[in-house]
């Protein structure tokens, strides 16, 4: 049931409140009031004598305030049971089930004392999620619920807890029901507030919830109150019962002895199976299309499948007690090595695409997963490996890319990508306050060029001017083609506008050499509009739309110029 861990994980521990034997039972339940914890140590000379807990509180007959002021070793539980700080938290449930305890003093391998492990602790660190969730909250009701007089006296209220065993009581009050706990009797000793009635200290109003709902809802809502009991209503509203952390600890451990009782029922059903089970893995494996290794600790090859000889091309007798490193293609450097190992040592896996050598010699991409394969103590004693090869994968991906973000013909980006990389340049040049520009070309007579000579080699032309262009921009610059002979020229972060001007005039001269394509010597020039960011646009959309108008004034205007989009006398290459 839950997590299997040593009980030191979840106890109280640092500072464990302690007091003297002489110490008087009202300061001893300040301090507990006041630290707001259900026991405190009586120590001696620096041993632990006993402790006084909430429930020793209940035996105490207080009705005379004198008896407040004896020394807490008078009442105190002695001597204190002790558990070892390495015992798992399963074992730890049944030693209070058996010996009927709520706190037990948890101690190092000195026998010295370390934390308290109280009933709460068990109950929230169980991990009993599980049951709680499948269960109802009259599944766990201990017993029909104490229900006392709020005019009895606290003393006399206290009596009646401790004879029934019960850690709270609901309490009839003037305006309801409230409720009296171990908790409450504690703290009314620290007050010394005398023979009160029990009114006076119940707290309200009571909070319930219905015998129907799931355990998991009662749980979270004393989380969520910072209290240790609720009222349980049944179907005409009748409070029939209290629970606390301690009943459904309880509860859950006979669900779980009888979950594991069907359990050990089917053991036998699971164990015939298993054969046939073996026998279903490995054909499998046999047949599976991915790859198959696996290694013993030292990572020495000790299986491999079919699959694995397929895209390798290594037969089982040429790798097994060899290491993978047979298959290395020497593409990734040390780093690479450690990471994947420090991800299986802290992870027990790894997965990601590492480029191998087949046998042939020819490189491929593989997507691998590597999982540590432990035993029973965690010891890792082999490795296991699946891939597959996802070269072509690969390839079919980067074809589609390029499709999706490049022009087919010149290979530069195409709208889609220049609009992304044009809003991102818009970003950078706000952060930093610099010029940016939006070149719009258009060749001058490209139609006739194609109506004449061909498509061809009007194709023949393009690439030769966008190889051009490519030629003079700087790393960081973008042309992009947007149809046709229509091209778009990026400048992102230029530090003045006359450098604008000194590419504009670059390109207009490149554009108007010759051109030899399909044997013949063409002549085209290019018509240029620029936009600037901020003057003219502050978005994508708006710088492309004033450059395509500055365009058009420049071929109005004789064509083989540039224009601005401010309305500027147009400018001759």
């Amino acid at each position: 049931m839950g997590p299997q861990f040593p009980i030191s994980r979840i106890m109280h521990s640092g500072m464990l409140l302690q007091c003297a034997p002489d110490t008087t039972i009202a300061q001893a339940a300040a301090r507990m009031a006041d630290q707001a914890v259900s026991s405190i140590l009586v120590v001696e000379g620096g041993r632990v004598a006993g402790i006084w807990t909430e429930h020793d509180a209940l035996a105490v007959d207080f009705s005379d305030s004198a008896i407040l002021q004896q020394p807490v070793a008078s009442v105190m539980s002695a001597p204190v049971a002790t558990l070892p700080h390495s015992m798992e938290i399963g074992a730890a449930a049944v030693e209070f089930r058996e010996q009927g305890r709520r706190h037990f003093l948890v101690v190092d391998d000195e026998d010295c004392p370390i934390g308290i492990l109280s009933q709460t602790d068990m109950a929230l660190n169980q991990g009993l999620e599980p049951y709680l969730r499948l269960r109802e909250v009259k599944a766990v009701i201990p017993r029909p619920a104490v229900v006392v007089d709020g005019t009895m006296p606290v003393s006399a209220v206290a009596r009646q807890m401790h004879s029934q065993h019960t850690d709270a009581v609901v309490v009839k009050c003037d305006k309801g029901l409230g409720i009296l706990t171990e908790r409450d009797i504690v703290r009314f000793i620290a007050r010394h507030v005398g023979n009160s009635p029990a009114s006076q200290l119940a707290t309200q109003p009571l909070l319930s919830v219905h015998e129907t709902e799931p355990l998991i809802h009662a749980r979270d809502l004393l989380l969520e109150k910072h209290i240790r009991h609720l009222a349980v209503t049944g179907s005409n509203g009748d409070v029939i019962g209290l629970i606390g952390y301690h009943d459904m600890l309880s509860g859950a451990e006979r669900m779980y002895l009888e979950d594991l009782r069907t359990a050990l029922e089917q053991r036998d059903q699971a164990l015939a199976r298993s054969r046939r089970t073996l026998q279903l893995a490995e054909r499998v494996i046999e047949s599976s299309f991915e790859g198959i290794m696996v290694t013993d600790a030292n990572v020495t090859i000790e299986f491999v499948n079919p699959a694995f000889t397929q895209l390798t091309g290594y037969s089982p007798e040429e790798v097994i007690g060899k290491t993978p490193e047979i298959l290395s293609s020497g593409r990734h450097d040390a780093d690479f090595y450690q990471r994947m190992w420090h991800s299986l040592t802290t992870d027990g896996y790894w997965r990601g695409e590492i480029w191998n050598r087949r046998k042939t010699g020819e490189l491929y991409l593989e997507l691998l997963t590597i999982t540590a394969i432990t035993n029973d103590d965690g010891e890792t004693t082999h490795y296991a490996g699946l891939f597959t090869d996802i070269t072509q994968h690969r390839r079919n991906e980067e074809q589609i890319r390029q499709l999706a973000y490049y022009d087919a013909l010149t290979g530069v980006p195409n709208r889609r990508l220049l609009e992304d990389r044009l809003e991102h340049a818009i970003r950078h040049a706000h952060r930093k306050e610099m010029l940016l520009a939006v070149m719009f070309m258009d060749l001058d007579h490209f139609k006739q060029v194609n109506d004449t000579l061909g498509h061809a080699t009007g194709d023949e032309l393009l690439l030769q001017f966008t190889h051009r262009v490519q030629g003079c921009l700087r790393e960081d610059d973008t042309l992009a083609r947007l149809g046709g002979d229509e091209f778009i020229v990026l400048l992102p972060e230029m530090n003045h506008v006359d450098d604008v001007h000194h590419v504009a005039r670059r390109l207009l001269g490149i554009a108007s050499q010759p051109y030899h394509v399909g044997g013949e010597q063409v002549t085209v020039g290019a018509s240029i509009g620029v936009s600037l960011y901020p003057e003219d646009g502050t978005s994508a959309n708006e710088l492309m739309q004033a450059a395509d108008i500055a365009m058009y004034r420049a071929k109005r205007e004789g064509r083989n110029l540039y224009c601005l989009f401010h309305p500027e006398p147009a400018v001759t290459a």
